[in-house]
């Protein structure tokens, strides 16, 4: 039973040397790659968020029964049923 706690212990340690060692000994067009991929996802996550998805329900509605309410209707009653 000790052994396999250990094994558990040890296990976050080894995932995280593995990928210190493999970024630690990455080319320089690798760190740029990935960079570039950050800089990428912080764009499409954090920037277009604030500019182009403004929070609907907030800004319609005072209150979380309202807002759920909105919801629960969306969901259960689509405007165009096929038929």
């Amino acid at each position: 039973m000790n052994n396999v706690l250990s094994k558990l212990i040890e296990l976050p340690k080894k995932v995280w040397r593995f990928y210190y060692e493999g970024f630690r000994n990455q080319a320089k067009w690798g760190r740029q790659l990935w960079l570039v991929i950050l800089i990428k996802l912080f764009i499409m996550f954090f920037v277009l968020k604030l500019f182009f998805f403004p929070n609907f329900l907030n800004t319609k509605y005072t209150n979380d029964q309202e807002r759920s309410d909105y919801v629960i209707d969306q969901l259960t009653n689509p405007k165009n049923q096929l038929k």
